[in-house]
């Protein structure tokens, strides 16, 4: 195989590695009713004066599928960590109990587990969008490509819709888990 096909087959593939890798990131920040510390992932400190995410001022544990506990690692942290919980907006009531901060994960309602399965189907959408995107870059730079006969070319874009529509299909397997995930009470 021409050495500029095998190139553009390597660089289609990794973007299509890097949706897939972006849609997991974003599944895990959709809560699907299990606390978990990656809940807290997008939370903010404000800690002497410079914004720092919560996971580097303390430990974040789950003592039970319903709980978070926060242990801050300075005990003058607390209301701070407090504040930055309730203004991140996730739907949680923190409770200082002086030593740590203790979040009840509220189960989810149907209502709630249906927006976020749309959440999720609106991120899974995106991803195959980044895929269909890169096949079609990479379907454009094989046709640029004078030098390599129509063979080539032929054979290099089936190969790339193979590649298309498996990583769609690893997508749909990914929504279908996390779909699953949610709906589950």
């Amino acid at each position: 195989m021409n050495e500029d096909i095998q190139f553009i087959l390597d660089t289609t593939k990794e973007a299509m590695d890097n949706a897939i890798k972006h849609l997991e990131k974003q599944f895990v920040n959709i809560r699907a009713g299990k606390a978990s510390p990656a809940m807290l992932g997008n939370v903010m400190v404000d800690y002497y004066g410079s914004q720092t995410p919560l996971n580097q001022v303390s430990n974040i544990n789950t003592p039970d599928g319903r709980t978070l506990s926060v242990q801050p690692w300075e005990k003058s942290m607390l209301q701070e960590i407090e504040r930055a919980i309730i203004y991140a907006n996730l739907g949680f009531n923190p409770m200082n109990n002086g030593e740590m901060i203790i979040i009840n994960v509220p189960p989810l309602t149907e209502e709630r587990r249906r927006n976020l399965a749309k959440q999720a189907k609106a991120e899974a959408e995106d991803a195959k969008v980044s895929i269909r995107s890169a096949r079609k870059d990479a379907n454009h730079e094989i046709k640029k490509l004078d030098h390599v006969s129509e063979d080539l070319q032929s054979n290099a874009e089936i190969d790339i819709q193979e590649m298309t529509d498996a990583y769609v299909n690893k997508v749909d397997e990914l929504f279908g888990v996390k779909e699953k995930e949610i709906m589950t009470v």
